[in-house]
């Protein structure tokens, strides 16, 4: 694996961190957390700023954003109970196989 894809998938981990922190806040309104993941956030996008180096923006950013959703999907359903729908599932499915066909 180059160093350009793991940026890009830390930076969607660090993304989905920050949105944990977002929900959390929404959930407690403690404006704490909503400091928290906006750092976090800004931690996300500058490991996918230094991920442009390595790999094309247009697929850099494609990955991260798909490795977000993904992570957020499974945390949702793990963390919050917040079932996926077989059409999310299916839409995983295919932003799984988008990166496969990207980087191979």
């Amino acid at each position: 694996m180059n160093i350009g894809l793991l940026l890009v998938l830390a930076g969607g981990v660090v993304l989905t961190i920050g949105d944990i922190f977002m929900k959390e806040w929404v959930l407690k309104n403690e404006n704490w957390l909503f400091i928290v993941g906006l750092i976090i956030y800004i931690i996300g996008l500058i490991l996918l700023s230094f991920s442009f180096k390595y790999k094309n923006i247009a697929v850099a950013s494609m990955v991260f954003v798909i490795f977000n959703i993904l992570t957020l999907l499974i945390i949702s359903w793990i963390v919050f109970g917040e079932s996926p729908t077989y059409l999310q599932i299916f839409g995983m499915l295919l932003g799984i196989a988008s990166i496969i066909v990207l980087e191979v």
